[in-house]
């Protein structure tokens, strides 16, 4: 009966029997993803004013600022909801003869029909607030860059848009719960806001 010595100085086998031997250990199953636990701030409100015409309640955790981005005209304002790392962009304009609400309100709409690319749905929904305001509030489902967009306007001197966006990757499964906690204290920015120079 003849042996078969099998050489190991053959590269080809010493790392099949390394691969084999290797295997031999128990399966390995890889951890699901977790996302960090986020707490929640209370809905507390302070009154902020611009030097735009127009104030309102604000959160109090976060700060209302001017855009100081290159390109930002005077009356562009961010909302920076500190905990979340989020910023409602606004942008107020006057309504005259240069900006007719019409044009004001079709901009707005281009603006969130953009990102039908990327949408699953976006729904308009039509509203009108206590100070006698109204306006459109966007919601979009899906991969957007802003799950919130409005616009508000008095319908005669004064109109804002805004937007919600937040400074990290777009992951809506784990941002879903914090746009909906960043939804009523936007609502209730839109429900409080004020015209100084409303006729």
């Amino acid at each position: 009966m003849k042996r078969y010595l099998v050489k190991l100085n053959n590269p080809f086998i010493l790392g099949l029997m390394i691969f084999v031997l290797a295997a031999c250990h128990e399966n390995y199953v890889p951890k699901p993803r977790v996302y960090q636990r986020i707490y929640y701030p209370r809905h507390d409100y302070q009154l902020a004013s611009t030097d735009c015409g127009f104030s309102s309640e604000i959160p109090v955790y976060s700060v209302l600022n001017h855009d100081s981005s290159h390109n930002a005209e005077p009356c562009w304002f961010n909302l920076v909801f500190l905990p979340f790392k989020a910023k409602l962009h606004l942008s107020y304009k006057p309504v005259n003869q240069y900006n007719t609400l019409d044009a004001l309100k079709e901009d707005a709409r281009n603006l969130v029909y953009k990102h039908t690319v990327k949408a699953d749905e976006i729904e308009e929904k039509l509203f009108f607030t206590p100070q006698g305001n109204s306006g459109i509030f966007y919601e979009l489902s899906g991969s957007t860059a802003t799950a919130i967009s409005f616009y508000l306007t008095d319908s005669s001197t004064n109109f804002i848009r805004g937007a919600l966006y937040f400074s990290s990757r777009i992951n809506r499964d784990s941002l879903d719960p914090v746009i909906n906690f960043l939804k009523a204290d936007i609502q209730h920015f839109i429900e409080t806001l004020k015209w100084q120079n409303h006729k």
